[in-house]
């Protein structure tokens, strides 16, 4: 019988991102979709442990060690959902019956107002290309996709930008 301990268990992506700890959150920069999140403490402790080993509950028991109060396994489901939208997770354990499709406001609905400090948060944004970053061409730039800066104007022969700028 083949062993299929840990299969359904949580487990995070750790290849082909960035990641900056600090004191309150997390920052993981995907270098493959070029996508930043900033993952609060909560979703962070829960991304943090998702080792392929342990379940959700044993994730919740963890988390509520560390915050020295009961944690409910519906909290780390949703960080669970929220950091598998955000592709942070290689292997993605569907959630138990009752708690699929469960939002944040159910959640909060369910465990009470109490608990509103563990409520975990991934929030993300794209990340602009390089080129998208410039802001304008200068001087001998191409201004074929960009406007010229202050001081400059595109030749329309050569498509740069001649001027002082």
């Amino acid at each position: 019988m083949k062993d299929t301990h840990g299969l359904t268990n949580p487990l995070a992506r750790k290849e082909g991102l960035i990641v900056q700890e600090l004191p309150d959150e997390v920052l993981v920069y995907d270098l493959e979709a070029d996508r930043a999140h900033c993952l609060n403490e909560t979703a962070a402790f829960v991304w943090q442990h998702c080792d392929g080993r342990k379940t959700a509950g044993e994730i919740a028991k963890l988390l509520g060690k560390k915050a020295s109060a009961k944690v409910d396994e519906r909290i780390v489901w949703l960080a669970l959902d929220q950091l598998g939208d955000s592709k942070l997770l290689a292997r993605r354990p569907a959630a138990p019956a009752p708690l699929a499709g469960v939002d944040r406001r159910q959640v909060m609905r369910a465990i009470g107002l109490a608990a509103i400090v563990a409520v975990p948060v991934v929030t993300s944004i794209v990340a602009p290309m390089p080129a998208q970053a410039v802001s304008c061409a200068h001087t001998s730039q191409s201004c074929a996709t960009l406007t010229c800066c202050q001081g400059c104007v595109c030749d329309p022969t050569t498509s740069l930008c001649t001027g002082n700028c």
